[in-house]
């Protein structure tokens, strides 16, 4: 019987079809990726480079670029992959505000997610870590009694991990020396940074559940204070 009504409830549900527009400008470089989605089964069509400093002059052309080069266009994107940091303030903001310009007015989901998640995701681990600069790691780790959860590390900060994960992915350099020192005996997995393309095939089943952000209340997920809040007045908020 339950299984009987699970399927009935499977094949009454709507399938979502069309277009998803990956965006990560979060990193060094970025990357926009335009895939077909039907169900969670999901087709790359294509995937352009965004050298950085250029994401907000080269973004929004990049996009139409990429979906005249498919021979299709936005009227049948019906979701974006947005990649909400952390990483870059200014690219974390210029990918965000393509996306809600984008989705704004129109039958577009947004669906935010995390690059450390996205990393984590593409390499097959449960944790990753990505470079902060400043001698800090932005962490996707395993805590005690509070899950998986997100923060910015230093040396001292990760000696605190306990335990220690068995293995986490990376992607960067300066990652790897801050981990190598603090835990000497996990299994580091160096690859390539993730891509938009890993973040729609990541958020695929999301957007088959129609797991869309509010784009009043989508914000960046930084883990870190901007320079202004640091340097500016006494007691500036952190953003998180």
């Amino acid at each position: 019987m339950g299984a009987t009504a699970e399927a009935a409830g499977l094949q009454g549900r709507e399938l979502v079809r069309g277009l998803v527009l990956g965006i990560d400008t979060c990193g060094p470089t970025g990357t926009v990726a335009l895939a077909r989605l039907s169900g969670e089964a999901v087709e790359v069509l294509g995937q352009a480079e965004l050298a950085g400093r250029t994401y907000s002059a080269r973004l929004i052309a990049t996009i139409s670029e990429l979906l005249a080069g498919s021979g299709t266009s936005l009227a049948e994107v019906v979701a974006i992959a947005a990649v909400n940091g952390p990483g870059s303030f200014t690219g974390v903001r210029v990918g965000l505000s393509a996306a809600k310009g984008l989705a704004e007015g129109r039958p577009i989901g947004v669906v935010p997610v995390s690059r450390l998640e996205v990393l984590a995701f593409a390499a097959g681990t449960k944790f990753a870590a990505l470079d902060a600069h400043r001698q800090e790691v932005f962490l996707r780790v395993e805590q005690p009694g509070q899950g998986i959860s997100e923060l910015l590390a230093g040396g001292q900060e990760l000696m605190k991990v306990v335990p220690p994960p068995v293995r986490v992915a990376y992607c960067d350099a300066a990652a790897e020396g801050l981990l190598r020192s603090a835990w000497p005996a996990s299994d580091l997995v160096r690859v390539a940074a993730p891509t938009a393309a890993d973040a729609i095939a990541l958020c695929a089943p999301r957007v088959a559940a129609r797991q869309y952000a509010d784009l009043i209340l989508l914000d960046g997920h930084y883990l870190r204070r901007s320079d202004a809040e640091i340097f500016g007045e006494p007691g500036a908020p952190a953003r998180c």
